[in-house]
């Protein structure tokens, strides 16, 4: 398995340089240091290599997120948390997501996969906040969708440019910025605010 995470880090190197269509399998096998034909014992041909990527990133940002959260703490608390990780992790890999960008058209799927995994693992977190009534008695799915762009939307614009703060301060507002949008009340906001900020997964 270390030298199919050779390959796959190798690709992701050159995916990041050279963009996806103008990698070749020779360049993946040279750059990991592996011969050509173990590439295919992994993997079917670069596509595939480039899916399992995809659900490599997506597993490790789970990892990160869970690695924030207290699974018997306050939903809304985890919910800021969650949220935090996901911009650092976001910014972290900023070459793989500004790479879905690019390549989005051609793998829809592998973005749609990504994307329906956070919205879940957010409905979750809101289902479980209104439950103990600490966030506000909204369409779940609606807020969820909020969540995973204001996410998404706020890590495309730091990463491009458009957004100058450092991160650990952008973290911080986007977690911020969610709580207040979903919290039941401003008591319940300012609790979740209140917490400390636990270490993100390397």
């Amino acid at each position: 398995m270390e030298r199919k995470q050779q390959l796959l880090d190798g690709a992701a190197a050159l995916f990041a340089e050279r963009g996806y269509a103008e990698t070749r399998v020779i360049d993946i096998v040279r750059a990991a240091g592996v011969a050509k034909g173990l590439f295919y014992w992994y993997f079917d041909n670069k596509e595939a290599l480039f899916e399992e990527l995809a659900e490599n990133i997506r597993l490790r940002l789970r990892r990160q997120q869970g690695a924030v959260m207290d699974p018997a703490g306050p939903p809304l608390l985890n919910l800021r948390r969650g949220t935090e990780a996901s911009v650092h992790f976001m910014a972290e890999h900023a070459h793989f997501f500004s790479l879905l960008e690019v390549e989005g058209r051609n793998f829809t799927e592998v973005l749609r996969r990504g994307t329906e995994q956070h919205i879940a693992d957010t409905l979750s977190l809101i289902q479980a906040g209104q439950a103990d009534g600490s966030i506000r008695d909204e369409d779940p799915a609606l807020l969820a969708l909020g969540v995973v762009g204001a996410v998404g939307q706020y890590s495309h614009f730091h990463r491009t440019g458009r957004i100058t703060l450092p991160l650990p301060d952008l973290a911080r507002f986007v977690g911020r910025y969610v709580v207040h949008s979903v919290a039941a009340d401003q008591h319940v906001a300012q609790e979740a605010m209140r917490a400390p900020v636990l270490a993100t997964a390397p």
